[in-house]
């Protein structure tokens, strides 16, 4: 069965609200990701690095119960990873971690039809350098895409992480990024120029969101396409990302465009799948920001929001 594998952090988020209350629930940018595969019924594998202790359960379960297959030995860590996420009036996120980052074990073959990384277990060693290696790796067998989804107070200065991060951009053939994201990695420049440079260093799209301004697509052949934010009443931005990357790579495996055998599919698509697959990923985190948490929407969800 063609499947999803998912490479990066599952952790608990630790949510302090703006009137102090605080409370905890799954979270990782990856872990995320697989989830809102899973509940749109991709067959999704999630290789990270769990504590065996009562969050590292709470995660698992979580994850288990949406139908993501953890790959074995992701359940070896000394404890589970947390993140501090203080929200602020508007429904944003900050974000302060206690995190240590191994990569399993993980298998390769031609029923992987997506290899999804990013975020910290990219940029973070020592599985920083795996996740590399095993991207690289990937290729022959599966689309590979990326979020560097930045977090500065665990990935250092921007100098340092630019390098690497920006090699993974070469390695992967879909890229979505946030304005937030490039704006740290380059302060001053235009996002639009910087996403141009990177769908020329080797993806065959990038995609910039922009929160409630939409997104932005670029694609290696040229040319523009841009998607709106469909209307929504913010509740928290927490999980947002994540849930349009899933909804971007499923509408790109509905149009036939993930695995390794249509490379050549995905450099030469066209602006009208990517708008359609783009508009898909739209709804989905339009209905996330809705709601609490990083709460995806499953595919019946989806037609109840038709």
């Amino acid at each position: 069965m063609a499947h999803a594998l998912v490479i990066g952090e599952a952790l608990v988020d630790v949510v302090r609200t703006a009137d102090g209350t605080v409370t905890e629930h799954p979270g990782g940018s990856p872990a995320n990701v697989a989830l809102g595969l899973a509940r749109l019924g991709r067959h999704t594998e999630l290789a990270t690095w769990l504590g065996p202790d009562a969050r590292g359960e709470l995660v698992a379960s979580h994850l288990r119960a949406s139908g993501v297959h953890l790959v074995p030995g992701s359940e070896r860590a000394e404890r589970t990873p947390t993140a501090m996420a203080t929200l602020a009036q508007d429904g944003s996120a900050t974000y302060e971690f206690d995190l240590a980052w191994r990569v399993p074990e993980v298998a390769l073959d031609d029923t992987v039809a997506v290899l999804h990384t990013g975020s910290i277990a990219g940029t973070l060693e020592p599985g920083g350098s795996a996740v590399a290696e095993i991207a690289a790796a990937a290729r022959e067998h599966a689309t590979i895409s990326y979020d560097p989804n930045a977090r500065p107070t665990i990935m250092g200065s921007a100098e340092v992480a630019r390098p690497v991060i920006e090699r993974l951009v070469t390695l992967a053939d879909i890229v979505k990024v946030s304005d937030e994201d490039i704006a740290w990695l380059y302060p001053g420049a235009d996002d639009l120029e910087i996403i141009q440079q990177w769908v020329r260093s080797g993806p065959s799209v990038v995609v910039l969101t922009r929160g409630g301004a939409g997104s932005v697509g670029v694609r290696l052949t040229g040319g523009i396409v841009e998607v709106p934010a469909p209307s929504t009443t913010v509740v928290d931005t927490v999980g947002a990302g994540d849930s349009y990357m899933a909804g971007l790579l499923d509408g790109l495996w509905s149009a036939g465009m993930l695995g390794a055998g249509r490379r050549d599919a995905l450099r030469l698509i066209d602006e009208e799948t990517l708008r359609r697959a783009m508009t898909h990923a739209a709804r989905i985190a339009a209905i996330v920001v809705s709601r609490a948490g990083a709460n995806p929407p499953t595919t019946a969800e989806l037609k109840e929001h038709a």
